[in-house]
């Protein structure tokens, strides 16, 4: 069984899935991808943490940056707000030192490593570069909306990166039978995306707030409203097309069910949420986490539809070129 896969992806029975660990899987290779995996889930608790700070009021607890209050652990001004702030500080120091040495191994081992590699962990820490500067940007800048905006687009793309780096270093056996589930991964992907950073605009401008008011920017709230019926079908269509396609891969059926479960989580949450009046904050970070995860997961079921496609032709286009020099 490969090493460092997510214990979702395996049945309780102890079925292998269609994957397994080859001569090629070196060492290096396990390593980068434990770490790969690691700081995917740290940056899905530092968004929720993230979520927690906005919700309860704490953006602005530490009122300069990097530092709060001028020093590294604020313990005369600390209380939950300061703690909240803080540790999304912390958290995000972290990840930032963890991705240098996520590079810094990459380019150790760049010859025993995918040649893409080296570039992808290159390009993540200049996510993190941007991310970094927005978080300052939005204490700086008083938790501008745009500013706030773009500082979770930025998180949900370096999460992908690493839930995109990580899947392309699992061991994978192709078989072909995907057919159209590439496009509607992908599809699903950057339609859910959207929604989440719509819902981070929300947020950002306290829109529903306003609009429970029957104030202004209604037109923000409406907005995330009515982007949950494509969200909600594109989740649907892909998922059913899981159900229907005979012969899928054991691990790509496991994330279609797996997706379903998350929208289902994430419409119960949604709603609850609205209809408590955004009054429970754990329901308003459950929320926010769960769309996170989603994105994460049909970021996973993507890559390895397309590796699935791919791997197939290469598989078929091999035999007949030996055929050939036969």
């Amino acid at each position: 069984m490969a090493a460092n896969v997510p214990s979702f992806l395996f049945p309780a029975t102890g079925r292998e899935p269609l994957w397994s660990s080859s001569a090629a899987d070196t060492a290096p290779v396990d390593r980068l991808r434990r770490l790969v995996w690691k700081i995917a889930f740290a940056t899905l608790a530092l968004m929720a943490v993230g979520s927690a700070t906005r919700v309860m009021n704490a953006g602005l607890a530490c009122p300069d940056w990097p530092l709060c209050y001028g020093q590294l652990v604020p313990r005369q001004q600390m209380n939950l707000q300061v703690f909240l702030e803080w540790f999304h500080r912390l958290d995000a120091a972290l990840i930032g030192f963890s991705t240098l040495w996520l590079v810094t191994l990459s380019l150790w081992y760049r010859q025993r490593l995918p040649g893409w590699l080296p570039w992808a962990t290159v390009g993540a820490l200049a996510l993190i570069g941007v991310q970094g500067a927005l978080g300052g940007l939005t204490v700086t800048q008083l938790l501008r909306f745009d500013i706030v905006t773009a500082h979770l687009g930025t998180a949900l793309l370096f999460f992908s990166a690493m839930v995109v780096i990580a899947t392309c270093l699992l061991p994978y056996r192709s078989t072909g039978t995907g057919g159209r589930l590439p496009w509607l991964g992908l599809g699903a992907t950057v339609i859910v995306y959207a929604q989440c950073l719509l819902g981070g605009l929300v947020g950002s401008r306290w829109a529903a707030h306003q609009c429970l008011g029957l104030r202004e920017l209604c037109q923000v709230m409406n907005s995330h409203l009515v982007g949950i019926v494509p969200a909600t079908a594109a989740v649907l269509a892909l998922t059913l097309t899981v159900w229907r396609t005979p012969a899928l891969t054991y691990p790509l059926r496991r994330l279609g069910s797996l997706v379903s479960v998350l929208l289902v989580f994430q419409l119960v949450m949604g709603i609850a949420t609205f209809r408590l009046r955004l009054q429970v904050e754990p329901l308003t970070v459950a929320h926010h986490t769960i769309g996170a995860a989603l994105v994460g997961t049909l970021v996973c079921f993507t890559v390895l539809a397309w590796r699935d496609r791919i791997g197939a032709a290469e598989q078929a286009v091999a035999p007949a070129g030996s055929s050939a020099q036969g």
